[in-house]
């Protein structure tokens, strides 16, 4: 019997650590402002040969979408596995342990299982945000400017008390990639790799661009053919919403950039070339840190996550940024590569199921076998490993106008469906109606058209099973003042 004790104790050691050294690694690559247009997406003037490969290495998700299309309540969704309605936060100014203390983050959980913690660049919104559970944390850069005109420029306007202190909203320094920060990333995610190489880790790595000001090394620039950038129609949807674009001060805050009125045909063209060349330089560094993963010899137990926390729009519509419902601005990138030693992993795939990115912090609680918190999305690992099979009948996404006007929006990945509801007594004060089907923009809103009552109808009851017209929208977030 008490052989028999010994033998039960050794093979339950040997198997929990054997368990223990086949957990998975994640490593995600989380980008600023990338709408769903590369290379691998079918876009005729995106240059990104790394994403690509990445792509044809996993599953491409071509119906992902974020909760809300501003950073700051984006990520935190995507960390916490909760919606902006649930945490009450949908402005860029307000942490998220400033109102949530309790709330179980995925840095956290995966901290408090054995594995290496690692943020580098902009991964939460705000740097303060969960730092306590970061193994390795490499706090945000603010933009920089490398040119020597444009330091001088920054240095006459602090002298001259401007603020928001802003300068050119494009710069193309003839520098190696370092000179810019998220060459700076690449470099300590590196560097970061062969520090844990010997460790189970969750790694973020968090690229700046292509957020503005666009500005990356002119090798990048030079890449693209400036001429070949089409001007976008600047007509808006006819019977849209008053509020459902915004005036875009985003980029108006920076120098040089009209405070009013359409940009011109010239500006317009730099701008796209300049937000091109910076996805071309983002994809570089994801090159540079998948080339030694695969050196390190970790690629073949490490899951790979290439993912946006929003989408963009570059002169769609004539308007700028994000800070909306529409589907530009709402649907994202999204490519999953699981680790190389899985032998049923598919490779190559595409995938029209609606996911989420709030899916992606209980898919990795699933992939992991880790027990995790409650969340509102759920585990899309069946979806990487049959991409065709049937998922979501919608993904939804919310924006808020200020503490009284919430727009909340529907999609079944042909049509989408939103709702301008009085945040207090959700009154409708308007509805949209947007086919999809083959672009990411529509022109014109199609709700009250008797020829698509049908469709309308169908897509407000998917709709309101997430928004029910009783919804509290919680505030919990402080605007600036």
């Amino acid at each position: 019997m008490k052989k028999l004790l010994i033998l039960f104790c050794i093979t339950f050691f040997v198997s929990n650590t054997f368990s223990q050294e086949e957990k998975p690694n994640v490593l995600v690559f989380y980008v600023d402002d990338l709408r769903a247009e590369l290379g691998c997406y079918g876009s005729e003037t995106a240059i990104t040969p790394n994403i690509d490969k990445l792509a044809a290495d996993g599953v491409q998700f071509n119906k992902a979408y974020v909760q809300q299309a501003i950073c700051a309540p984006s990520r935190m969704s995507t960390l916490t596995g909760l919606r902006p309605e649930t945490l009450g936060i949908y402005s860029i100014f307000t942490p998220l342990r400033k109102v949530h203390k309790k709330v179980v983050s995925m840095p956290q959980l995966f901290k408090k299982n054995g594995y290496k913690t690692v943020s580098i660049g902009k991964v939460y919104h705000h740097s303060v945000d969960d730092k306590q559970y970061w193994t390795y944390h490499f706090k945000k850069e603010a933009n920089s400017y490398v040119k020597s005109e444009n330091i001088a420029l920054m240095k006459r306007l602090k002298a001259e008390g401007v603020k928001p202190l802003k300068g050119p909203a494009y710069e193309d320094a003839d520098v190696e990639d370092e000179a810019y920060k998220d060459g700076r990333v690449s470099k300590y995610a590196i560097e970061t790799l062969n520090k844990i190489k010997d460790d189970k880790f969750l790694m973020f790595v968090g690229l700046s661009k292509p957020h503005l000001p666009f500005n990356a090394p002119k090798k990048y620039w030079d890449l693209h053919d400036k001429s070949k950038f089409k001007i976008p129609s600047r007509t808006k949807p006819e019977g849209m919403y008053r509020l459902a674009l915004s005036s875009w001060g985003e980029l108006k805050g920076y120098y040089g950039i009209p405070k009013k009125g359409d940009l011109d045909d010239e500006l317009t063209r730099t701008l796209i070339h300049g937000y091109h060349a910076s996805v071309s330089f983002i994809d570089a560094q994801v090159g540079k840190i998948m080339q030694t993963l695969e050196e390190l010899d970790l690629r073949k137990n490490t899951m790979v996550i290439f993912m946006s926390d929003h989408g963009y729009k570059i002169g769609e519509y004539g308007a700028w940024c994000k800070h909306s419902n529409v589907e530009i601005d709402v649907r994202v990138p999204l490519i999953i590569s699981r680790e190389t030693n899985y032998k049923k992993r598919k490779t190559g795939k595409t995938s029209d199921a609606l996911v989420e990115n709030v899916d992606i912090f209980p898919t990795l609680v699933d992939f992991c076998g880790l027990k995790g918190p409650k969340s509102d999305g759920k585990s899309i690992l069946p979806v990487i490993n049959k991409p065709n099979k049937n998922w979501d009948k919608i993904a939804t996404s919310v924006y808020a106008r200020g503490k009284k006007i919430m727009g909340v929006t529907a999609t079944d990945g042909k049509w989408r469906y939103t709702e301008w509801r009085n945040s207090v007594t959700n009154e409708i004060l308007q509805a949209e109606l947007y086919e999809h089907k083959n672009s990411l923009l529509s022109f014109v809103n199609l709700s009250g058209n008797k020829k698509y009552k049908k469709t309308e109808v169908r897509m407000k009851m998917l709709l309101e099973k997430q928004f029910p017209r009783d919804t509290p929208f919680l505030q919990n977030d402080k605007p600036r003042k």
